[in-house]
């Protein structure tokens, strides 16, 4: 067990070595910000703003109705949404109904999303109208038995949302009427009942019920569902708001570009945004451009982002146009901060960017590097306050010293209660308290962390984790492929990107094209493999395992 914390010795004095949490829910932050800040915007979307006090009602609202669909505490509730204020609501109102959230990717196929709701047991699904055929047919295959459809347009202002139905069409060619029935709720007409007049009166227990569960992949690629207990999320928040102690509630604005659905965006943009009483400036997607444009006019002070987010800006060939001045400070994550976006982003806004490292079992931040004291470039920074971390050597069982490469493991009151229905994997990525996070790092004689490599075949792209297995299994079910393994390559972009080496059965031909297609037929876009290589045959071990590695380093070697 190490003793020693070297990164204690570099926390500037306003950031406390640990912090004390108070026994609360989750959902609490909005009704204390609702009662701080009732009259301030909590939400500004597309032209439109929403105060906290109509947020935090319509949050009750929405808690009001799912108790009437009979509701019971501990359900789950799949919130398949943007960024937009109706994630928002959603959210917070199935916290309020004493329910557990299932963070679902929109951009997920079916087959992904059969596997979410059936694993989670969700019965009910908030998702957008261009969404519901796929929410609909997963009545007959899962346990849904309730959909709630909104619509981008009922939160726009006037004239957007006369145009955005028409735009849609042309630009999507999506046009769907929905009925509601006993099975199908709108959105907007539960916004139209009156408000509770208290919050829904339901026995909690913060430090072991689950506020919400975040599915990520795993060793087997299979996704896992993160059970976060609202202690585990307020606790991650509290730690943010320490770190960036300069900032006063109430007085900043916060970009919301990092989608909700992803651990990242939930703790850093929606619920960090709400327990400090700030306004978050949402886009619904990534669009440089919009988001030049949404910088110079609205002035976001706070920016948390992926690299490829801040890339994209600086590579805009209008970003010189824009007044970006307005950012003081930018928490990147998702992947590593190459040295020289650090630089730029800084010089074209004159705030600071700093690198984080995290993972969705840990709420999800563990480390940082200091805002506006020491940070060092490549590195990921410090423990957080209240969390401790160690290399640790898997031949030795023991912990390493400073330089000694080992895997990163981490401990503190973020870390995850497990995995859902999954205890042999809970088993081995939780040991005595610790989180084993897979990453093969080092530690310097500061205290700060450095990342050198990947446990798992992880490959992390644009921010989003993917498994090669899961991909592999896809390409496997092709009739023409024989063998097929996938694997992370550099890209300039995205950090990495995903390429697939494949062996055609004999006699057998397919093209790039045809493979590419089948893939989108049955992965999200961003697991979609980029590249595809056909081989003859690929590098194996003498027991017949494919070389994965071998080929990530044939790719590096190439560059």
């Amino acid at each position: 067990m190490p003793t020693e914390k070297p990164w204690l010795r570099h926390y500037p004095e306003q950031i406390p070595h640990d912090l004390h949490f108070e026994d609360k829910t989750l959902q609490s932050i909005l009704q204390q910000s609702a009662q701080q800040f009732s009259e301030k915007p909590a939400i500004y979307f597309l032209g439109k703003k929403r105060t906290y006090r109509q947020v935090y009602e319509e949050a009750l609202k929405m808690a009001d109705y799912l108790l009437s669909l009979g509701m019971k505490k501990g359900d789950r509730v799949s919130i398949m949404l943007p960024n937009c204020p109706q994630a928002v609501i959603a959210y917070y109102g199935v916290l309020f109904s004493g329910g557990i959230v299932v963070q679902t990717n929109p951009l997920y196929t079916e087959r992904e999303l059969e596997h979410l709701l059936k694993d989670s047991g969700a019965e009910i699904i908030i998702t957008l109208d261009m969404l519901y055929p796929a929410a609909f047919k997963m009545k007959a295959l899962t346990n849904v038995r309730h959909i709630i459809v909104t619509s981008i347009k009922e939160y726009l202002p006037f004239p957007k949302n006369l145009l955005y139905p028409i735009v849609q069409k042309k630009q999507q060619q999506f046009s769907i009427e929905i009925t509601e029935n006993e099975t199908t709720h709108l959105f907007r007409t539960i916004m139209k009942r009156p408000v509770p007049a208290q919050p829904p009166e339901i026995a909690a227990d913060p430090a072991h019920d689950i506020a919400v569960l975040q599915y990520t992949g795993g060793t087997t690629g299979t996704p896992k569902g993160v059970m976060l207990s609202h202690r585990n999320i307020l606790a991650n928040m509290e730690m943010c708001a320490a770190w960036f102690y300069r900032l006063k509630k109430g007085n900043e604005k916060v970009l919301g570009i990092v989608p909700f659905f992803h651990v990242y965006g939930m703790t850093s943009v929606l619920n960090f945004t709400i327990r400090q009483g700030y306004e978050m400036i949402l886009l619904p997607r990534f669009d440089a451009g919009m988001a030049l444009k949404t910088i110079d006019k609205e002035k976001p002070t706070i920016f948390p982002g992926a690299p490829t987010i801040y890339i994209g800006l600086l590579n805009h060939p209008d970003v010189h146009r824009y007044d970006l001045s307005s950012i003081k400070s930018c928490l990147s994550g998702s992947a590593a901060l190459p040295v020289e976006v650090k630089q730029q982003f800084e010089k074209a806004t004159g705030g600071k960017l700093v690198e984080g490292y995290g993972l969705s079992e840990a709420s999800p931040v563990t480390h940082a590097n200091f805002i506006w004291d020491q940070n060092k470039a490549g590195s990921i920074g410090c423990p957080w306050p209240g969390t401790d971390a160690a290399i640790y050597s898997e031949e030795t069982g023991g912990f390493l010293g400073p330089y000694e490469h080992g895997e990163i493991i981490v401990k503190g009151p973020q870390v995850m209660k497990g995995y859902w229905n999954n205890d042999e994997e809970t088993a081995a990525v939780l040991r005595d308290g610790w989180l084993f996070t897979g990453d093969i790092g080092y530690m310097d004689k500061d205290g700060f962390f450095y990342i050198v490599d990947r446990k798992k075949d992880l490959i992390i792209a644009g921010g989003y984790n993917i498994y090669p297995r899961e991909i592999e299994e896809v390409l496997y079910e092709h009739e023409a492929v024989q063998e097929a393994v996938v694997a992370g390559i550099p890209d300039e972009y995205r950090g990495e990107t995903v390429k697939a080496f494949v062996v055609l059965k004999d006699h057998v031909t397919i093209t790039e094209k045809e493979l590419d297609e089948y893939a989108r037929s049955r992965l999200a876009s961003y697991k979609v493999p980029k590249v595809y290589e056909f081989r003859d045959e690929l590098p194996k071990t003498a027991v017949g395992k494919i070389l994965r590695r071998a080929l990530v380093h044939g790719e590096k070697a190439n560059i």
